[in-house]
């Protein structure tokens, strides 16, 4: 047997053989395959119920760009912004006041929180504009005095509607972001000599907004579709101008699709800037930062064609 195993054994110099490449066989998920073509022929059946309406694609286009649809687009941005900055400030100012140890300010802030989060955006719009309706004035002396449907006008309505509202959700989202960095971060920074303004501005606000913005951007772009809200107090924006157009031109289903359109292309840009934002603030947090989608782009299309797994 000895002779056998020589006869066969290579050189002595022949180094061994490396281990093989294994190949591996993917394992074939069927279930996918069948949720895939369930999904295709649903998007199939919408496609084919609304080809056999009788709606007029060629408003849409036509309408798109109308000076009265962009003058609508232009109020909604800046009702989205005022409102935010209404509602941002305000729960900063709540967020302090439901975390003092004073238990009057932490009650007037916890009943704020509760009222305007338990009761509707269109119930609060309607309250503060028939407000009228008991108060024939509104009397700030010495600082302001006049009739209340003078004051009261549907921007300002508009306003504090939903600024108002805004400020009792961002308070809870401050305060959430607030309380996530350890106490141990203040004690730290006072026992380095840090002033307590200071240690807010360098140690607590640059790591409570990586809780804090995530749910902010979700705000502002919620922000900007409950703006079609306000259509209900008189106030001209998007969706009120094209209700107006659809009703003259008699295609209003058509101009609710150009509204829906345009919701869409402010949505998506806030979503990109929002994501931004959050990239910034993690900074630190992970050792590498997400990619960012146009990084993603460039990733995919110059690793095709290339072998898994680094293998030939």
């Amino acid at each position: 047997m000895t002779a056998d195993i020589d006869k066969t054994a290579g050189p002595k110099d022949t180094p061994p053989a490396g281990p093989q490449p294994v190949k591996a066989i993917p394992v074939r998920h069927y279930g996918r395959y069948v949720a895939a073509l369930v999904a295709l022929a649903l998007l199939a059946a919408i496609v084919y119920a609304f080809s056999q309406g009788k709606i007029n694609w060629h408003a849409v286009p036509d309408y798109f760009f109308d000076h009265r649809i962009i003058t609508g687009v232009g109020k909604t941005l800046l009702l989205t912004v005022l409102s935010m900055l209404i509602g941002i400030v305000g729960g900063i100012v709540l967020a302090v006041m439901r975390l003092s140890k004073n238990p009057v300010t932490s009650g007037i802030a916890w009943f704020y929180i509760w009222f305007f989060r338990g009761t509707p955006v269109l119930v609060q719009l309607f309250l503060w504009f028939n407000l009228g309706l008991v108060f024939e004035y509104i009397n700030l002396m010495p600082l302001y005095k006049d009739y209340w449907s003078n004051f009261m006008t549907p921007l300002l309505t508009a306003l504090l509607g939903l600024g108002l509202n805004e400020a009792a959700y961002m308070a809870e989202i401050c305060r959430a972001g607030l309380l996530a960095v350890d106490e141990g971060q203040t004690e730290a920074a006072h026992a380095l000599g840090m002033s307590h303004g200071k240690t807010l501005r360098r140690i607590i606000i640059p790591q409570a907004m990586r809780v804090i913005v995530p749910p902010t951007g979700n705000e502002v772009i919620n922000m900007l579709k409950t703006t079609s809200l306000v259509a209900a107090v008189q106030y001209p924006e998007l969706f009120r101008y094209a209700q107006d157009i659809g009703q003259v031109s008699g295609a209003p289903v058509e101009m609710y699709f150009l509204a829906a359109a345009w919701y869409l292309i402010m949505t998506s840009v806030l979503s990109v800037g929002q994501y931004y934002i959050e990239r910034y603030y993690a900074r630190g947090s992970s050792r590498q930062l997400p990619p960012t989608p146009w990084q993603k782009v460039k990733a995919n299309v110059f690793s095709l064609g290339r072998p898994k797994g680094g293998m030939a």
